[in-house]
């Protein structure tokens, strides 16, 4: 049954603005793609944070020189806001499953823009959630994202690679300093065995400070791996 038979007998809205959708495809009106901002070059070579105004050849921003983050790479699809901020509360908080090929299609659209070493991994991982909120929730999005990613590019999806030792208050309203702190020494690896010497790409719904992708980098790191590439959906 194609689009429009559906659409006759099934009324879509749009995710981000709410107004009744026919003839576009996925979740997004086109006014509402129009406003989702793809990340842009110029951003820091190592955790891919853009910068406004005018920089001449590849760069890293103060917070890579200071911290030396462990992760090789991060890269992010798009910014976080307006249709984008929506769709991904959506998912991640009120059991949007139904956005996860469009989520998908922008992780698939950033991989083929990745540095080249993303030819080279081994496996992709994901950003665990604490036994009981994944229970609560009923899934993990940062899974969901990766095992979908990994069917789209050919790379295997290997989950239960890092372990979330204790729940941890929410990011969204802590400075950078306060989200460091309280991802610090959260993430494991239960079976050390399974990273050793691995090239991971690990994959997060949401990037902001890189405080969370930074300690499970470091955990991967410490069990062994090779190195790991991280890649979000959205940069915050």
């Amino acid at each position: 049954m194609g689009l429009p038979v559906l659409d006759m007998l099934f009324s879509r809205t749009c995710e981000g603005c709410g107004t009744n959708m026919t003839a576009e495809a996925g979740s997004l009106c086109w006014d509402c793609r129009a406003e989702v901002k793809p990340v842009q070059v110029p951003f820091c070579k190592r955790c891919g944070d853009p910068v406004a105004g005018a920089v001449t050849g590849p760069f890293e921003c103060a917070w890579c020189r200071k911290t030396a983050p462990a992760f090789e790479w991060a890269r992010s699809a798009v910014r976080y806001d307006g249709p984008v901020r929506a769709c991904l509360q959506r998912f991640k908080y009120n059991a949007g499953i139904w956005l996860l090929d469009d989520l998908a299609e922008w992780l698939v659209a950033l991989w083929r823009t990745c540095p080249a070493d993303i030819g080279t991994a081994d496996f992709i991982a994901s950003v665990p959630l604490y036994p009981q909120r994944e229970r609560e929730r009923g899934y993990n999005q940062s899974a969901l994202l990766g095992e979908r990613l990994g069917r789209r590019v050919g790379i295997p999806f290997r989950g239960r690679r890092l372990w979330r030792q204790r729940p941890t208050a929410t990011q969204t309203h802590l400075t950078a300093a306060q989200r460091v702190h309280n991802v610090k020494g959260v993430f494991t690896v239960p079976w050390p065995r399974r990273v050793c010497g691995a090239r991971i790409v690990l994959v997060d719904d949401v990037m902001t400070t890189g405080a969370t992708v930074n300690e499970c980098a470091r955990a991967l790191k410490a069990a062994g791996a090779a190195a790991v590439m991280v890649m979000t959906v959205a940069r915050g």
